[in-house]
């Protein structure tokens, strides 16, 4: 069982790791539409520039990290004696919805970020600003799933996600009208 609180820490450290990669390469993201609508040659050097940060954030990062916070996820939930009792928790089965959830919106990512890295600009910066909230919105899930350890209470969760997403919603048109003025 000491082996296990090893486990858990370097779990813990790679889904930290994750969900900053996560962040950040979406922020990227902004950044390289935002440098399709200067002029050249500012357009030329910032793309030159967000792509390579981009390609060392998302394959020396983010994808390491999200392997490696699965494999000791996976060995937590199935080689150990405490994994195979929070399999049996309904609020477990919840939370790895959840991380389905995460691992859809990595693949959603990665997608954006070749179409990137091959100029092909199929989103807008506002797109991106609201598209970085979704791994905020499942992070806030996957936490309080953890902490309360409760999937009937999960309900109150889901409404909580939801007010806290229109809150945000909001935040980011207030934002833009403050951008716009400037």
């Amino acid at each position: 069982m000491e082996y296990y609180n090893y486990l858990k820490s370097l779990h813990l450290i790679f889904v930290i790791t994750w969900f900053a990669g996560l962040f950040y390469i979406v922020r990227l993201f902004v950044y390289q539409i935002e440098a399709n609508e200067k002029p050249s040659p500012e357009k030329e050097i910032l793309q030159a520039q967000y792509k390579i940060m981009a390609y060392r954030l998302w394959y020396i990062i983010t994808w390491p990290s999200a392997v490696l916070a699965s494999i000791f996820a996976f060995w937590m939930l199935f080689f150990t004696d405490a994994g195979s009792v929070w399999m049996k928790m309904p609020w477990m089965h919840v939370k790895l919805g959840f991380v389905f959830l995460l691992y859809l919106y990595h693949l959603k990512c990665h997608q954006i970020f070749k179409q990137l890295q091959n100029d092909e600009v199929k989103y807008s910066n506002n797109f991106m600003r609201l598209w970085n909230e979704g791994a905020t919105i499942i992070l806030f899930a996957v936490v309080f799933l953890v902490v309360l350890k409760s999937a009937i209470n999960w309900i109150y969760g889901v409404i909580g996600i939801i007010l806290f997403s229109v809150l945000i919603m909001l935040g980011f048109r207030f934002y833009k009208r403050i951008r716009e003025k400037k």
